[in-house]
């Protein structure tokens, strides 16, 4: 009985183990819209919440759950501090396309190019949109895949709890 409960316990604890590595972000270098390098394990905002969205000029629901947080982003970061980061997957033959899109629509996020999906797959994304909130110690406190409207509702609960 003793040998099974250390079992149990040895378990759980590689367990906790692998949930807490999976909880940081990986260390990728990506480029951002204007050709700065930018490693993305060291991505943080002075102890406030981060979101992270995958995302593609060609998708969509993306491209309306982007827009629709534009629509409160200066309110949220007014509120609770947060920096909102997309990361666009589109291959390198179309990264050409991200910046006039994201000027055309007035987005003021931090925008990040993974044109061969090396972050992408790193954060084990396979369909976008997706989204990631870090809490202000750069952990991954909630993800989601997808995008309903009124979606943006539940993103704002969970970084102003943060």
């Amino acid at each position: 009985m003793k040998t099974i409960k250390t079992l149990f316990l040895a378990i759980a604890m590689l367990l906790g183990a692998a949930v807490s590595i999976r909880a940081e972000l990986p260390n990728v270098r990506l480029q951002d819209i204007n050709g700065k390098t930018v490693q993305t394990g060291t991505i943080s905002n002075g102890g406030k919440p981060v979101i992270i969205s995958f995302w593609a000029t060609w998708c969509k629901p993306c491209l309306r759950e982007l827009k629709a947080i534009h629509e409160v982003y200066a309110d949220w970061q007014d509120e609770t501090g947060v920096k909102m980061i997309i990361v666009s997957i589109d291959q390198a033959q179309d990264a050409n396309k991200v910046k006039p899109l994201v000027d055309g629509f007035g987005w003021e996020y931090e925008v990040l190019l993974d044109p061969n999906g090396d972050f992408k797959r790193a954060m084990n994304v396979q369909n976008v949109p997706h989204l990631f909130i870090l809490d202000g110690k750069g952990k991954i406190v909630y993800n989601h895949t997808g995008y309903t409207d009124g979606g943006e509702t539940e993103i704002y609960d969970i970084i102003s709890k943060l």
